[in-house]
C-alpha cells in the first residue's frame, strides 16, 4: 500500500471510527491530485491527496462557504493536519460529459433531455457568481485572487509555448505578443466584480439522481461573468450545436437577471473575446498533456477546439483586430493533421470476454500476451438452481441473484481496481490493447454477469473502445 493510500486510510479511520471495506485508486484526471474511493456500507467517501497546500486551502475555503449557502458541492468530511489529505462525499462516477456522450448518436445530435440538464446546471451558475461571491474569502484564492491581465497572459502564453511551439506552428513572436496584450487590455474592460469558477465545464459537473453537483472549483477567483458560461458552452468535446449554444446563453442571461441588472449589449461586446481566450487556454492544456506529457487521449479534443475556432473566424465574432493571432489560427484550421487527431489518436481497445474453462481460456490475437483472466468459479452459482438453467448472466433475475451476494461485489471491486490501474497507465502511455477475461464452469451465468459489469464500469470512467463478447453464449446461438 502506497504512503498516500495509508495516510488516507488512517484519516478515514479517525473520521469514521471503522476500517473501510476497500480502497480503490481512481483514474488520473487533468490535474496532479490523486483520488481514492473508500467504500463501506455506512460511510462511502472519496479520499484526495494533493501536494499543493495553497490550492487545497482555496478549495477548503470555497467548499465551506458553498456548503454553508446550500450549494450542491461535495461535503468536506475531514482534513489531515498536513493539509494534503482530505475526504469528500462520494458523488458517483456519472459526469455531465459521460451523460451527454451516452445519449448522443453523433455530434449533431443533442436531445432535448440533455438541453434540460444543461439548463439545470446553468441555473446554478449565477448563484455561484453573484450570491456566493458576497461571502467568499478571496485572500485564499490560488494562484491569484483576480482574473486580471497577468492571468490572461499566463493562459495565452500557455497556448503559445505548449501548443504552438510543441505542434511546430510558425509564428512571429513579437507580433503575437502584441496581439496578446491587445486582447488582454480589451477583456479587462469587462470588469472583475463577481466569482469566476474558472473551470466550469462538463467533466466538472457530476449528476446524481438527476441533480447536478459541482466539483473542481479550487481555481476560482474574482472575474468577469462571461468566462464561465463561455467555458461551458464551448467545452470542446461536448461539441454543443450552435443553435443550442445560443438558446442556453439566452437562458443564462435570463436567469442572471434574477440576481443583478445585466446590460445585454455590454455582455455581448466582450463575450466572444472570452470564448476565444478560453479555447486558447484549453488548447494549451491539450498540448501540455498530449504533446509534452504523452497523454494521447488529450489530443482527441483538439479537432473539436479547432471547429470552435473556425466558427469564430467564419462568423467574424472575434471582437477586435488581432492580425498575428488570426494568422496563426488560420494556419491551425487549414492544417488537416490537427483535424485527423480525432481519428488517428491511439485509442485503447479493451476486449472483455466471458468463457467456460471447459473450452479453454480465450486466445489473445493482439500479440500483447492475454491481459487479465479472472476465475469466477468460487462465486455463488445461479446455474445450480433449476429456475436459472435456461437463463444467462444478463437476465434480470440472474442479475438480482448475483447483486444480493456480498462476495460477488467484493470480487468485482477487486477486479475493477486491478483493471483501472492498468487502464490508467495504458492510456497515459498510448497503449492500444488490453484483454480481460472472466471464466466459470459453463460460461453462462457468473462469467457473463462479471464481464458485463466490467464493461458498464469502464464505460462510466474511461475513454476506451470496448469489445464485449460472451463466447459460450455466442457459440450456443450459433448451434441453434
Amino acid at each position: 500500500m502506497k504512503i498516500e493510500e495509508l495516510a488516507i486510510r488512517e484519516l478515514y479511520i479517525k473520521w469514521a471510527g471503522i476500517e473501510p471495506d476497500s480502497i480503490d485508486f481512481l483514474p488520473a484526471s487533468g490535474s496532479y491530485r490523486k483520488y481514492y474511493r473508500l467504500k463501506s456500507v455506512q460511510y462511502p467517501v472519496i479520499g484526495v491527496f494533493n501536494e499543493d497546500q495553497a490550492e487545497n486551502e482555496a478549495f477548503f475555503s470555497f467548499s465551506k462557504e458553498f456548503i454553508r449557502q446550500g450549494l450542491p458541492v461535495p461535503t468536506l468530511h475531514a482534513i489531515d493536519p498536513s493539509g494534503k489529505f482530505y475526504l469528500l462525499s462520494d458523488l458517483g462516477d456519472l459526469t455531465l460529459f459521460n451523460y451527454l456522450s451516452a445519449l448522443r448518436k453523433d455530434d449533431s445530435d443533442f436531445p432535448e433531455e440533455i438541453t434540460g440538464i444543461y439548463k439545470k446546471v446553468i441555473g446554478f451558475l449565477p448563484v455561484f457568481q453573484v450570491e456566493a461571491d458576497k461571502k467568499l474569502d478571496y485572500s485564499k484564492c490560488y494562484p491569484r485572487k483576480v482574473f486580471d491581465g497577468q492571468s490572461m497572459m499566463w493562459d495565452l502564453n500557455y497556448f503559445k509555448y505548449y501548443f504552438l511551439k510543441l505542434a511546430k506552428v510558425p509564428f512571429d513572436e513579437q507580433k503575437l505578443e502584441d496581439d496578446f496584450h491587445t486582447l488582454t487590455q480589451f477583456l479587462q474592460q469587462a470588469g472583475t466584480e463577481h466569482f469566476m469558477y474558472r473551470d466550469f465545464q462538463s467533466r466538472n459537473v457530476m449528476l446524481l439522481h438527476g441533480k447536478p453537483w459541482f466539483i473542481d472549483y479550487q481555481g476560482g477567483r474574482k472575474g468577469p461573468l462571461q468566462y464561465d458560461i463561455a467555458s461551458l458552452l464551448y467545452d470542446a468535446k461536448a461539441s454543443i450545436p450552435e443553435p443550442v449554444r445560443n438558446l442556453l446563453l439566452k437562458y443564462y442571461l435570463d436567469v442572471l437577471k434574477n440576481y443583478i441588472s445585466v446590460d445585454g449589449s455590454a455582455f455581448d461586446h466582450y463575450y466572444y473575446g472570452f470564448v476565444l481566450i478560453r479555447i486558447l487556454q484549453a488548447m494549451g492544456a491539450y498540448g501540455f498533456r498530449g504533446y509534452y506529457e504523452n497523454k494521447n487521449h488529450f489530443l482527441k479534443s483538439i479537432p473539436y477546439a479547432i471547429t470552435n475556432l473556425q466558427y469564430l473566424l467564419e462568423n467574424k465574432l472575434i471582437p477586435l483586430p488581432l492580425p498575428a493571432l488570426l494568422d496563426v489560427l488560420k494556419k491551425i484550421i487549414a492544417d488537416f493533421s490537427f483535424r485527423s487527431e480525432r481519428v488517428t489518436s491511439r485509442q485503447l481497445m479493451l476486449k472483455i470476454t466471458s468463457f467456460s474453462y471447459k473450452t479453454g481460456i480465450p486466445e489473445d490475437k493482439s500479440g500483447n500476451g492475454g491481459g487479465f483472466v479472472f476465475d469466477c468459479r468460487a462465486l455463488p452459482n445461479p446455474g445450480s438452481y433449476e429456475e436459472f438453467l435456461l437463463s444467462d448472466g444478463n437476465d434480470p433475475a440472474v442479475r438480482v441473484f448475483m447483486e444480493k451476494e456480498p462476495e460477488v461485489r467484493a470480487f468485482l471491486n477487486n477486479a475493477f481496481s486491478l483493471v483501472d490501474q492498468s487502464l490508467t497507465r495504458y492510456i497515459e502511455r498510448g497503449f492500444t490493447s488490453l484483454m480481460v477475461s472472466f471464466g466459470c464452469t459453463g460460461g453462462q451465468h457468473r462469467s457473463v454477469y462479471c464481464a458485463s459489469e466490467l464493461a458498464k464500469h469502464i464505460r462510466s470512467k474511461f475513454d476506451a473502445t470496448i469489445d464485449l463478447q460472451h463466447r459460450e453464449l455466442k457459440n450456443k446461438m450459433g448451434k441453434l
